[in-house]
């Protein structure tokens, strides 16, 4: 048997059930541009977040994210798609390790 979830556990689950479900209706409506601009006003919110508990370091750790991403297209624009393709394979690895629990 199974013990019920606390508070803190319902919340998460619940949380982790809204960004599914907004992600699914940006995804219905838009295709992937409207996945993509959900995922950029949610880490908005999140660095807007941080920033009020003074964690100001989130405004450089997205920038250098930025400035890698703006990167890796110029490398695939000039014809070396290597880097591109690491990227989206670590982000992946990343993702499936770390990601939202069911």
């Amino acid at each position: 048997m199974t013990r019920p979830l606390s508070s803190v556990e319902r919340s998460i689950k619940g949380r982790i059930g809204w960004l599914r479900e907004e992600e699914r209706k940006a995804i219905e409506s838009r295709g992937e541009t409207g996945r993509m601009e959900f995922w950029l006003r949610v880490t908005r919110t999140e660095i807007a977040r941080e920033v009020k508990f003074g964690r100001d370091d989130v405004i450089t750790a997205f920038t250098l994210v930025c400035r890698l991403f703006k990167l890796v297209l110029e490398k695939r624009q000039a014809g070396d798609p290597r880097l591109f393709d690491h990227l989206m394979q670590y982000a992946d690895t990343v993702l499936k390790q770390h990601g939202p629990r069911n």
